[in-house]
């Protein structure tokens, strides 16, 4: 995942640790459950590199888990500060615009990073909800950016296109304890989450927040930055 979707997620208080072995069966209605991290809906939390069978009848663009609904139109913005002490803006729109990755029609989320009003990394994200609730992460075309030119693609990859394998962004019913991926494609893409709470109360700016979803946040692929 990129730095702009880190920085997304985290700041919607979503992601990290996860275990499972790369010859693990497909995630699936058939695929074993653990029953403390049980969703509801067809799919398993998956892990690490364990590939994935998602069926499109399966999923929507009407995203409304409670944690991070998607209403078309709708921006946030974010202050962040990078591992070397730079401050950035975020802006984060979801927008009316949709994608279909490997059958299934996906959101596309847009994200723009600016210093100093300079723009230095542009994103597409995609997303879609299961009929369980659960939001799937199906892949991000992003560009980095310096002095007006694009000088990385990396982080970018698309569910069922090279070996790249979806994630999840933000679960149904999650519980403290219970850790997933919300991507996979190696060596560019492998971030992982766990669920620390679900009861955290936070005031941000003088507002106080309940019943706040808290997760860590894990990526393999840059062991120094979270």
């Amino acid at each position: 995942m990129n730095r702009t979707t880190a920085g997304q997620l985290s700041a919607l208080l979503t992601v990290a640790v996860a275990v499972a072995a790369a010859l693990s069966p497909p995630v699936g209605a058939s695929a074993g459950r653990h029953p403390r991290c049980d969703q509801p809906g067809p799919y398993d939390l998956p892990h690490t590199s364990q590939p994935v069978d998602l069926d499109p009848a399966d999923f929507t663009t009407e995203i409304d888990n409670p944690y991070w609904p998607m209403v078309p139109g709708t921006t946030w913005v974010y202050a962040e500060t990078d591992p070397q002490g730079t401050r950035l803006r975020v802006e984060v729109t979801v927008t009316r615009r949709t994608r279909i990755i490997r059958g299934i029609e996906a959101v596309v989320v847009h994200d723009a990073v600016t210093e100093h009003g300079e723009l230095v990394e542009n994103t597409f994200d995609w997303y879609a909800q299961d009929s369980g609730g659960s939001i799937w992460y199906l892949g991000e075309h992003t560009r980095e950016y310096e002095d007006g030119v694009v000088v990385s693609s990396a982080g970018s990859f698309e569910y069922g296109v090279d070996g790249a394998q979806a994630g999840i962004a933000v679960p149904a019913a999650p519980v403290a304890g219970c850790s997933y991926r919300q991507e996979y494609y190696d060596g560019e893409a492998e971030d992982r989450a766990r669920v620390l709470t679900v009861r955290d109360d936070i005031r941000v700016r003088g507002h106080k927040y309940r019943d706040v979803l808290t997760t860590s946040d894990r990526v393999p692929l840059e062991p120094f930055v979270l």
